[in-house]
């Protein structure tokens, strides 16, 4: 009876085991104390955690596909809108053409439009962007020159709407596909801002995509254009209209990678025979305006591509930490388990012995 009761009392003495999980909080480390319970709870939290991640992934995969897939299907256009462009360029070669759009003039406010996403998750897609942007502006500011912003995306809306040193002209949403309507709203909007002198100049600030790991934060002026289409950086470098690259995503041993097609429209001058109903120069200030949609579509495309991309990377860099954690936890939770069990096998051993 006696051993019975010391038995008793010193399986009542035992105290529950306990697990000490490590959490950095900066360069120093925080040792939390907790139950068996709780670290399981834990493990299936992360575990969750994990799928809805890895889910993540894979439906910004989807979407990529489907950026890819508007990229193709607009291509036709793009390239019969370059040929009949660079046609009617070379036979107003010899003549002075006056286009609202080509109009180059002393720069004293310029436009910036800018490229953001609608969502977070992302990265640092949208911070890059942001800090690009503030840059260019504080640029300009420093040149004598006034800033006007046209924001594209939910994040630059709420970003700049916090910051009234910044003059936003108009915002839009970009959703989560771009059309030739959303394009067109935008370009309205410039248009209408570059004709009537409001703006000298109107630049855009996007990312441009350029694999599923690298993107390229980038300022490109779109207003004035060049007769010949050509599209030029802050620093001079000018993209031929002719040439053209679009992206593709595919799979590799198991991989997802993206195979890039460089290609070189095709153009030549126009049949010498061809009469046009209207003076070549109106076509060509019927023509620009829709080249600029075009460009301004595709740099839609590029910039929701690139953000897609983001979301890729980061979501993977979080199912990888997630897999990481769940291990350790795991490890940790069984040497927990293990020792409680070993220590209750030796209590009830020394119970039985002492009964003797």
């Amino acid at each position: 009876m006696l051993a019975s009761k010391q038995f008793l009392a010193g399986k009542a003495s035992v105290a529950p085991r306990t697990v000490n999980v490590a959490r950095p909080i900066g360069r120093a480390t925080l040792q939390v104390t907790c139950g068996l319970k709780e670290v399981r709870d834990r493990i299936a939290s992360v575990k969750n955690t994990q799928k809805i991640t890895e889910a993540m992934k894979l439906v910004a995969a989807a979407k990529v596909r489907r950026a890819q897939a508007a990229v193709i299907n607009g291509r036709p256009f793009s390239e019969n809108l370059v040929k009949v462009l660079f046609g009617i360029n070379q036979r107003l070669r010899m003549e002075d053409v006056d286009s609202p759009l080509t109009s180059v003039r002393p720069v004293k406010t310029v436009m910036l439009v800018v490229l953001t996403g609608d969502r977070g998750l992302c990265g640092g897609y949208n911070n890059f962007i942001l800090k690009k942007a503030e840059a260019r502006s504080r640029e300009l500011n420093a040149l004598g020159v006034k800033v006007q912003l046209v924001l594209v995306g939910r994040k630059g809306i709420q970003y700049f709407s916090r910051r009234p040193q910044y003059t936003i002209a108009k915002s839009f949403a970009l959703g989560s596909a771009p059309t030739t309507k959303d394009a067109q709203a935008i370009a309205d909007e410039l248009f209408s801002s570059f004709i009537s002198s409001t703006v000298d100049k109107v630049e855009l600030v996007f990312t441009k995509f350029v694999s599923l790991i690298a993107s390229q934060p980038t300022i490109q002026t779109l207003l004035p254009m060049t007769p010949m289409g050509m599209l030029c950086d802050v620093d001079g470098k000018c993209v031929d209209a002719t040439e053209d690259e679009i992206f593709r995503l595919t799979t590799k041993s198991g991989n997802l990678v993206i195979e890039t097609e460089k290609t070189t429209i095709a153009t030549e001058d126009l049949d010498p025979a061809l009469i046009f109903e209207q003076e070549p120069a109106q076509i060509l200030d019927s023509l620009l305006p829709l080249y600029m949609n075009s460009c301004l579509l595709r740099c839609l495309q590029e910039a929701l591509a690139s953000e897609l991309a983001a979301r890729m990377n980061a979501m993977s860099n979080a199912s990888d930490n997630a897999k990481e954690i769940r291990k350790a936890m795991s490890i940790k939770y069984n040497r927990a388990r293990q020792a409680k069990i070993t220590a209750e096998i030796s209590e009830i051993v020394a119970g039985a012995g002492a009964a003797r």
